[in-house]
């Protein structure tokens, strides 16, 4: 054993004091230092295992070789450096993973210090991400429950397209099965701007086709770009080659479909037919009253599609095939319906007048078979579109004096014999009441003043009964109220209660002034006669049609007695002259009796006077009567509104009666009425002449 070898076996089991107090002061610097957070310096194998109170391991010496000898190395000998260097990478890792521990996990002084600070942030972290995770249950809850049929609604309406299939429209026939107003097929153009590409230029191409105007076009492309629908309509009803010319290009997004048009056969029925708008509702005449029976119900087809318009395979479609509407089967006749309109126009184009109003009914059921309404435009060019004969009430002038006459004779207050003494002008209350026309003070009786159509005798005949008993009888023959027809807009006309007559409206009310009346109303008035003295309401629709094809006739028109049938009888008889010998000759029609009675009113000026015939006067011209008279078939009115105030023909029995005398002929050969065997034509001589007078 070596000295030094000796010496180390000798000190190590007891260290020195030195030694020891070295190595207890290393450590607890090194404890310091790692409270302080400062990094140990790295010591040697030794030094850490003096630090911890190991036994120095003592170094073996190097082997004795003689000088001179040469030194011989062991074959391995050059690779113990490496598998030192391997020990020392082995514990240099080791030691930082000492380190890493005592540093992070191990510091029982730092981690103290930080514990608090990290708990309260974590709580914080764990409150925020607990509130999240409840939110977001919740919401999902309540998207699942609450809202889950809004948005899967929602997300099947943006997959859904529907198309309206639009329902046939009724028909609308006369009396004799023949249309007078139909459906006809049309096509309709729409676009989805959505899926439209080219705005400008898919403008471009349908301008080009359908002809449209620069103006239009760039609606057209301002509406397609817009994006802010997926419909728009292009062009409604056109011709079905015009919309198939613009599909032929498979613009995109741009599509047509079949929309039906309504169409009037007849377009002399437009006045009473009506119309429809595009989407075949209708707004005015027979197609808005009965919009409902004719309209049928719409169907639909409901289709899925993916984002490109495409229909999805294997989805479910729906399909509501359109129910029809209704057919109606009117009381018009076309041919008779057309021939008036004709007859009608031209009578208002030769007296110049403003327009005109006829009306042909069935004197025993109440049917209208025409009613043609003929109004000027500013541009002078006339028009047919407005039922003025329903809509419009004006004073009726002498043909008012057929209905206080009847009152009086059918309350026995006079006979058709009775004779009053008329003069030719009458002052009453400060105003004075001429005759129609002059003459001096004469006996007259009743039938000669209706004959001759005088107006001091009507009124002396109706102040046998009270303004009461004449109001009741008004009511009666149908004034002041409105028809059973119930059409759109009708006027009830004027006739205020007879305890409201003020001044002259109770004498003036016996011959025409003092309450207005339709056109409709005074032919129903006058029907009163023809029918017996039986009213009988005025009908327009004899039947509807439903979609199976049967026919469901309608109720028959409303009746109620107004005079006996002998009052009736005396009216018949005296209106008879009148054709014959008193104010309404050219209402004669040839081989055939007609009665009627003529009537001229003076019509409100815009000053609300009746004018004077310095300042000039306004007309509205009238006939009425019914044929054959001996049993009556048909009434027939015809009123000529504003005839040239300058000329003859501004009389009812100027005006309108030679259109009564022609409309009447045709309606004969029409409807094949003959006269009866018994049938009396006028006598050659007038048992009402008397010298200097003339008519109205």
């Amino acid at each position: 054993m070596t000295v030094r070898q000796h010496a180390t076996s000798s000190h190590g089991a007891q260290p020195r004091k030195g030694a020891a107090r070295s190595t207890s002061t290393a450590t607890s610097t090194s404890r310091a230092r790692s409270h302080a957070g400062v990094a140990e310096p790295r010591r040697s194998g030794t030094q850490q295992r003096a630090r911890h109170g190991a036994r120095p391991v003592a170094r073996k010496p190097a082997p004795h070789t003689p000088r001179g000898v040469p030194q011989v190395k062991h074959p391995r000998s050059r690779q113990a450096p490496v598998r030192s260097r391997a020990r020392g990478k082995s514990r240099s890792r080791k030691k930082s993973t000492v380190g890493f521990v005592r540093r992070v996990l191990i510091r029982p002084s730092r981690t103290k210090q930080a514990t608090p600070i990290i708990k309260k942030r974590l709580r914080w972290a764990v409150a925020v991400l607990v509130s999240l995770l409840i939110f977001l249950i919740g919401k999902v809850g309540y998207l699942q429950t609450v809202s889950g049929d809004d948005y899967r609604a929602a997300g099947l309406a943006a997959r859904m397209r529907t198309t309206t299939l639009r329902a046939d429209r009724g028909a609308i026939f006369d009396r004799n099965g023949r249309e007078i107003a139909m459906s006809v097929p049309k096509m309709t153009l729409y676009a989805d701007p959505t899926m439209v590409v080219d705005p400008a230029g898919t403008a471009r191409a349908i301008a080009g086709l359908m002809q449209f105007d620069p103006v239009r076009e760039q609606e057209l492309a301002t509406t397609l770009a817009a994006r802010e629908s997926s419909f728009t309509f292009v062009a409604r009803q056109i011709d079905p080659s015009r919309a198939k010319a613009v599909t032929d290009l498979r613009l995109p997004g741009v599509g047509a479909y079949k929309e039906p048009d309504r169409m009037i056969v007849d377009p002399s029925a437009l006045a009473v037919v009506g119309g429809t708008d595009t989407d075949g509702i209708g707004t005015a005449g027979l197609e808005m009253q009965y919009n409902d029976t004719l309209a049928g119900k719409d169907g639909r087809f409901v289709r899925e599609q993916d984002k490109d318009g495409r229909s999805i395979p294997g989805a479910s479609n729906v399909e509501v095939e359109p129910v029809p509407g209704n057919d109606l089967v009117l009381t018009l006749d076309r041919s008779i319906q057309f021939q008036l309109n004709q007859a009608l126009l031209s009578r208002v184009r030769q007296v110049g007048a403003r327009g005109g109003t006829a009306v042909v009914m069935n004197s025993k059921t109440g049917d209208v078979y025409a009613m043609a309404n003929i109004r000027r435009k500013e541009d002078g060019t006339y028009s047919n579109s407005g039922n003025y004969a329903a809509v419009e009430a004006h004073e009726t002038g002498s043909t008012a004096k057929i209905f206080s006459i009847a009152a009086a004779i059918n309350e026995g207050a006079v006979t058709p014999d009775s004779v009053f003494h008329v003069p030719g002008i009458q002052k009453f209350d400060e105003y004075v009441i001429r005759d129609a026309y002059p003459h001096p003070t004469q006996a007259m009786p009743v039938r000669e003043i209706l004959v001759k159509s005088s107006n001091l005798g009507t009124v002396l005949t109706a102040q046998r009964i009270s303004t009461t008993t004449l109001e009741s009888y008004l009511h009666a023959f149908g004034f002041g109220d409105k028809t059973a027809l119930e059409f759109p807009n009708e006027s009830a006309g004027i006739l205020k209660p007879a305890e409201k007559w003020q001044g002259t409206e109770k004498i003036t009310v016996a011959y025409g002034y003092g309450f207005a009346s339709t056109s409709l109303q005074l032919v129903s008035a006058m029907n009163v006669v023809a029918n017996n003295g039986t009213y009988v309401a005025p009908r327009l629709v004899l039947a509807t049609i439903d979609d199976a094809g049967k026919m469901h006739n309608v109720a028959p028109s409303a009746t109620r007695p107004v005079l006996t049938q002998e009052t009736a009888t005396q009216m018949n008889l005296m209106m008879r002259d009148v054709v014959c010998f008193g104010t309404g000759t050219l209402a004669k029609i040839p081989g055939m009796t007609v009665a009627g009675k003529t009537g001229t009113g003076y019509k409100v000026q815009n000053d609300g006077t009746y004018g004077s015939d310095t300042t000039g006067r306004k007309y509205f011209a009238s006939f009425v009567g019914f044929l054959p008279a001996e049993d009556p078939q048909v009434t027939i009115l015809v009123s000529i509104d504003e005839p040239d105030a300058g000329s003859r023909d501004r009389f009812g029995g100027t005006a309108a009666a030679p259109v009564f005398s022609d409309i009447g002929a045709f309606v004969a050969r029409e409807l094949r009425i003959k006269p009866p065997a018994t049938t009396q034509p006028c006598a050659k001589a007038d048992p009402y002449a008397r010298a200097g007078e003339s008519g109205h």
